[in-house]
């Protein structure tokens, strides 16, 4: 069991692991697949320190709740959503420090559909053909997740770097609301 991971409490409509996707396999049927909203999976990442392409979790409307096993930096963006952290609210757009054992709750959307989740140290599922995201058509990569679910994360040497405030973008507002 490592200490460095976190488990699924509730899974929500759809919750998979993203990154920017498999690029260059369309030659054998693979389609790309990877974050509907890279911009936002990019941005999530870069606030805790993780490089752009760093594997997240991508939340379909409902959101989801999430118990790391190690103190961990964590942004939440995409779609505008509610975040709690033990029931306080916490930012959204923003890195946050989450205790160990404690409960991240990624609330439903706002507006929009796709909330992302970036962990320091990124989301260390096995990759295949070089990503590490789920992709429902092929069948590739980790299956939705479901409760219980327990997922590793990377070395987070990103901690120190979120901490120091060296993130380089400012929180996204999210989607435009239709009129």
């Amino acid at each position: 069991m490592t200490d460095r991971a976190v488990v699924v409490v509730r899974a929500g409509a759809l919750t998979t692991v993203q990154d920017l996707g498999r690029l260059g396999h369309a030659h054998l049927g693979v389609p790309r697949s990877g974050a509907l909203d890279p911009a936002a999976a990019r941005l999530v990442n870069r606030l805790v320190g993780n490089p752009e392409a760093a594997a997240v979790l991508e939340t379909t409307v409902d959101g989801c709740a999430l118990r790391p096993r190690c103190a961990v930096t964590v942004a939440v963006g995409g779609a505008p959503c509610p975040v709690r952290v033990d029931g306080r609210p916490a930012a959204w757009g923003r890195a946050v420090r989450v205790p160990a054992g404690s409960v991240l709750e990624v609330g439903a959307a706002t507006h929009g559909l796709r909330a992302y989740v970036a962990f320091g140290g990124g989301v260390d599922v096995e990759p295949v053909l070089g990503s590490r995201s789920t992709d429902l058509l092929s069948g590739l990569g980790p299956a939705p997740l479901t409760g219980g679910t327990v997922l590793p994360l990377g070395p987070d040497a990103a901690a120190r770097s979120a901490e120091r405030g060296a993130a380089d973008a400012p929180p996204w507002p999210g989607p435009p609301r239709e009129l």
